[in-house]
């Protein structure tokens, strides 16, 4: 059976890593610092790079301190399952495509989600800044005093026992015999 994880190259993924995680140039993940040394390739994944930085003497490779870290599937199973999230693909036909049981597959992409959402930046508003206008009632725009006529309409209607209030909710004795 033909599946995409068969289709992709993992020399390619390592790269396609290296290019998003480091797009100006490969730096410590423990301090920051860009005095990176190589230091070959791992014994198990000869795509996979290792590195030593020359400040802190940190010792890391491509996927340290990423999602993709000490993870069971290999990387070209991760980076498949970004493609075809990206596609909006569900978990079902991810887990078809990639030939993965759908319990995996839901943990895969909870954990690239999850990773998402831990990486995105902070929104800060800083400057002039404009919004649209908030309608508290449609159709009463500049007629408060229509929207508290509506409000103090609906709050009585609630008092007299329509709408589930408590008194709605007592058993009534006559009716049990």
């Amino acid at each position: 059976m033909i599946t995409l994880t068969n289709l992709i190259d993992n020399e390619k993924c390592y790269e396609l890593i290296r290019q998003h995680r480091w797009p100006h140039g490969i730096c410590c993940t423990h301090c920051g610092s860009e005095h990176i040394v190589k230091r070959g390739k791992d014994d198990t994944q000869p795509e996979r790079q290792r590195y030593r930085c020359k400040e802190c003497n940190h010792q890391f490779d491509d996927l340290s301190d990423s999602v993709f870290a000490k993870r069971h599937q290999p990387l070209r199973v991760w980076v498949g399952c970004l493609y075809l999230m990206g596609l909006n693909l569900s978990n079902a036909q991810i887990a078809h495509e990639l030939d993965l049981h759908p319990n995996d597959v839901y943990s895969m992409t909870s954990e690239l989600r999850q990773a998402v959402v831990d990486k995105k930046p902070e929104v800060s508003l800083a400057g002039e800044v404009e919004f649209d206008e908030v309608y508290v009632t449609a159709g009463h725009k500049g007629q408060p005093d229509e929207v508290k006529k509506k409000v103090a309409r609906a709050v009585g209607a609630n008092s007299k026992g329509f709408g589930g209030g408590a008194r709605s909710k007592q058993r009534n004795p006559r009716s049990l015999g």
